[in-house]
């Protein structure tokens, strides 16, 4: 079991700003059967808020600081955390996850692996290849 957990702004497409992680790519981690949710900032009600919009059910939502608690909630081989600052690095280490920058060239480097696309390649809604 793969556990992912992202944030939000500067993150995924959704965020303010708007990041490079596209909801075909969280749909195709949710597709692979990861638990998928958001380690945000954001108020819980507002991360639940996002994922109802999207029309996406998350495994969790949980405030950044706390990677560390849902790490001990959830059982998984491989627990990762993808976000845009040293913040996110900070609170993922911390926690025991691994690190993921969402940038393109960091992407072009763990994207295909936990995705299972091609960097830049374009997917439909269900976060398949074209």
């Amino acid at each position: 079991m793969t556990l992912v957990s992202f944030d939000i702004d500067g993150t995924l497409e959704i965020g303010d700003p708007p990041g490079i992680i596209t909801l075909a790519a969280v749909r195709a981690a949710q597709q692979r059967g990861y638990l998928v949710g958001t380690c945000s900032d954001r108020p819980l009600a507002h991360q639940r808020r996002l994922w109802a919009q999207c029309e996406l059910i998350p495994a969790f939502t949980v405030l950044k600081h706390r990677l560390a608690e849902l790490k001990a909630s959830f059982w998984a081989t491989a627990y990762y955390h993808i976000g845009d600052t040293d913040v996110d690095a900070h609170f993922a280490g911390l926690a025991g996850f691994r690190f993921l920058r969402a940038d393109a060239a960091s992407y072009r480097a763990w994207g295909p692996e936990l995705f299972g696309t091609a960097p830049g390649a374009e997917t439909d809604q269900e976060g398949h290849n074209r």
